[in-house]
């Protein structure tokens, strides 16, 4: 794997709700090249998507939308046992919702990643990345879809194939990896990253090398071509602008997803 001299920052914002206040969007949108806009159905509401997509472009930065499962309860978290027209239906209405407040501003949506359990479910039904990229593919926006980078990436290649659509794929950089590239359970210790330098360490040798060590100490292959960042608490604010710093010291440019691929 070649070393790439370019790589896109995208995190998950817009999740206030009404009186209910969620993240630091002020603080990471300037900080990132592409934002995972929620749509109403886990987080966000009409006020907080129009907010959202000025403050991304009054900052240069590319939104895309971030459906989810109709839970907000739940913030999307809960896995939903919803039919595959279902979820084309879930996909179709908050992508549309999220595009009509882009054109208002002048903007056209970027990418679109799906939310929560939506996310984590399709690895292990891949009909949920068909019902998705299908959806993805017939609004005629030439929409990028981002999934994780790790296990199942060449049936992720035989769905975009399938469909004509490009897929971004994503490394964590505040997550620890297991041998087969899957991401370690939360529930198991150090499963968080918390050490900036280490996490911004790990995302040099991802993008200098296509390598990442995994929790034992394996070196495995990987490749991405976005970092995910949070940005819901000051310490992750902090880790977001290391990053940005880390890859500024590098000769590594940070721009968009969509200006390379």
């Amino acid at each position: 794997m070649g070393q790439k001299n370019r790589i896109d920052l995208n995190s998950d914002v817009g999740e206030s709700f009404g009186n209910y206040k969620l993240g630091l969007d002020e603080e990471v949108i300037p900080l990132i090249t592409s934002a995972n806009i929620a749509c109403g159905f886990h987080a966000g509401d009409p006020g907080v998507m129009e907010k959202t997509i000025a403050l991304a472009k009054k900052h240069g930065v590319a939104p895309g939308a971030h459906p989810g499962f109709p839970d907000l309860m739940g913030f999307g978290r809960r896995n939903i046992d919803a039919t595959f027209e279902e979820i084309k239906g879930y996909v179709a209405y908050q992508v549309g919702a999220l595009h009509a407040f882009a054109a208002m501003e002048g903007l056209r949506l970027q990418h679109v990643k799906p939310h929560g359990a939506l996310y984590n479910m399709a690895f292990k039904n891949f009909g949920i990345w068909e019902a998705v990229a299908e959806v993805i593919s017939r609004l005629g926006q030439n929409l990028i879809l981002v999934a994780m980078a790790g296990p199942g990436r060449e049936r992720l290649e035989a769905v975009g194939s399938k469909y004509g659509v490009r897929i971004a794929y994503e490394f964590f950089a505040d997550r620890a990896y297991n041998r087969d590239g899957s991401l370690v359970s939360r529930r198991e210790p150090g499963a968080i990253i918390h050490d900036r330098d280490k996490a911004a360490e790990r995302v040099l040798k991802l993008i200098r090398e296509g390598k990442v060590v995994a929790i034992d100490g394996t070196e495995i292959p990987l490749s991405a071509d976005t970092i995910c960042v949070h940005g819901d608490n000051p310490a992750a604010v902090m880790l977001t602008k290391k990053l940005r710093e880390t890859l500024a010291g590098a000769g590594i440019e940070v721009a968009p997803m969509g200006n390379f691929l």
